[in-house]
């Protein structure tokens, strides 16, 4: 849904992406650092509890994630190799962000101490499920590609799924109640679920229209 705003928001950033240049730095070294800051932000936020900052720091580094794509546009054109590892380092920079939500949860329950908290159960549970969805979901689309078809179809994209944990992060921190960050997790791991339900019915559907056996 949020994909329909990259192009806008390249234009805005064009000036950044032009400065970078001049400084010498490459698309390749922007990818890698934007990554590196995101698994460091998204872990040390679990550790922390630091919900409220560590949204504002990970919003930031999210809102700049096209700026590789941008550097490269002013270079090279971009590369077969720069967009292969912006995707490789795209699914390890999820993964840190919901470990780092998991590990926010395992540090309440434990807190607890023995005392039933459902909100923490089910916000890891639906966390670890949504690590699950996420990463099917990319592979759907690389394993439809690599046998002729498309697969980028879905109601939740990688922008929308960010957006979920880092608004549910942002309130969490705000009202110190995680029973929202619980509930983004909830929401995320259905909206997960059909994403990746709506990428095989649409490769089905492709492989029959091409007169392939399903």
């Amino acid at each position: 849904m949020l994909e329909k705003l990259r192009q806008p928001w390249k234009r805005i950033i064009e000036p950044i992406a032009r400065l970078l240049v001049r400084l010498g730095v490459s698309a390749n070294a922007v990818t890698i650092a934007g990554a590196l800051g995101t698994v460091i932000a998204g872990i040390a936020t679990g550790f922390t509890g630091w919900l409220l900052p560590g949204a504002v720091v990970l919003t930031v580094l999210v809102i700049f994630d096209s700026l590789d794509g941008s550097v490269a546009a002013l270079t090279t054109g971009g590369t077969k190799f720069g967009a292969f590892l912006d995707s490789t380092l795209d699914r390890i920079a999820d993964w840190a962000v919901l470990v780092g939500v998991i590990i926010y949860f395992v540090r309440e329950i434990i807190a607890s101490r023995g005392v039933p908290d459902y909100t923490a159960w089910v916000g890891a549970g639906c966390a670890l499920f949504a690590v699950m969805t996420s990463f099917v979901t990319s592979y759907a689309r690389a394993r439809a590609e690599s046998v002729g078809f498309e697969a980028k179809n879905g109601i939740a994209t990688r922008s929308d799924r960010l957006t979920i944990i880092l608004v549910g992060m942002a309130i969490s921190g705000g009202t110190g109640n995680g029973l929202w960050l619980a509930a983004a997790m909830a929401l995320l791991a259905v909206l997960g679920a059909v994403t990746v339900w709506q990428r095989i019915a649409e490769v089905r559907r492709q492989m029959i229209a091409a007169g392939d056996k399903v």
